[in-house]
């Protein structure tokens, strides 16, 4: 099994270093820790009395994962759900913040868990991905990641803006999707044709 810290070097890496897209509506972004979160947790890294973009430029790799871990690893309480979902549950936290514990608990109910969906980690929802992942012991973390895939690619069919994320300039996966299928058997990834076809409605 990984160790929590080396799944947040992991996520470091995918997420790459300081980008400032305005179709994000993260804002400025380094490493994966947004200006908002930085903002949150009061680091200003320049000591100019604000936090602002030039603090997101100015954090490390070592910063992001001791924040990955300390915020969205421990605080949403992660730990509690099965080892084998904890990876692509705590990659997608830091991606799409609460909203990863709502996709999760979607899935759950549709395997018969009586849930509310509240992207919060209680205990009934601990127990309930306990106990999916007795049921279908194959097949929950790759359910839960084509679940990601498909959130993904709503969010984009709903918000023009965003679909640069999940297709690319050549027609092809965007990032969004990539990632999602990290975490996906590969038996489960979509084909390009069938990515193409899932897209071809956006022009």
């Amino acid at each position: 099994m990984q160790s929590v810290h080396t799944i947040a070097e992991q996520i470091v890496a995918r997420e790459g270093g300081y980008v400032n897209d305005p179709d994000d509506p993260g804002g400025p972004t380094k490493f994966g820790v947004t200006l908002q979160t930085m903002r949150s947790l009061g680091l200003d890294l320049d000591a100019d009395d604000d936090v602002d973009a030039r603090d997101v430029q100015l954090i490390s790799q070592a910063q992001a994962v001791s924040i990955f871990v300390a915020h969205y690893f421990e605080a949403p309480g992660i730990g509690r759900l099965p080892v084998p979902l904890q990876p692509s549950v705590f990659d997608m936290y830091v991606n799409a913040g609460s909203n990863a514990v709502r996709i999760l608990q979607r899935l759950l109910r549709d395997m018969g868990h009586d849930l509310v969906i509240d992207g919060r980690i209680g205990p009934r929802t601990a127990r309930a991905a306990h106990g999916a992942l007795k049921q279908a012991p194959d097949y929950l973390v790759d359910a839960y990641g084509i679940a990601r895939r498909n959130y993904y690619y709503s969010l984009a069919d709903h918000r023009p803006a965003s679909r640069k994320f999940a297709r690319r300039r050549d027609g092809g996966k965007g990032g969004w999707i990539t990632r999602a299928e990290e975490f996906i058997s590969p038996r489960w990834h979509l084909s390009e044709a069938a990515h193409r076809e899932r897209v071809a409605s956006w022009g």
